[in-house]
């Protein structure tokens, strides 16, 4: 069974082998051996979620003209300033039944504790008066 299966390619082509790749950007990515006791990996400093968004983007999409980059950064300003309109409606919508609701749960039981609290006061002052009233 395993007879008529090719066995493993003797080299496995890289990508910029298969997909041409623009001058500028081959340059980039050159394929020259690394020297192996350098820190492969730089230490970066954790950005916010819009940057961190804007640098997936750029790393992704290298620029292919000079104001492309401005593009990119105008078009994820709008887009974040809609989705953040987006969701600060939803979350008002979500949560103006939900606060309703606690709030009429506060309020009732604010109620209830004012109502006990104010009957046993009453009730001790109506004691206090029977108990003057029997002393005299």
């Amino acid at each position: 069974m395993t007879a008529d299966r090719p066995g493993p390619a003797q080299s496995v082509p890289v990508l910029t082998e298969v997909v041409s790749v623009p001058g500028p950007l081959r340059e980039a990515t050159s394929t020259t051996p690394r020297d192996t006791n350098a820190d492969p990996v730089a230490p970066v400093q954790p950005a916010p979620a819009a940057e961190a968004q804007e640098t997936r983007v750029r790393a992704a999409v290298p620029p292919a003209w000079p104001g492309e980059d401005a593009l990119i950064r105008q078009v994820l300003g709008e887009v974040q300033r809609q989705v953040d309109g987006v969701l600060e409606y939803r979350v008002r919508e979500v949560l103006t039944p939900i606060l309703a609701r606690a709030t009429d749960a506060v309020v009732r039981e604010a109620r209830h504790e004012l109502a006990r609290s104010l009957r046993d006061v009453v009730a001790q002052c109506v004691a206090q008066e029977l108990q003057r009233q029997r002393s005299r």
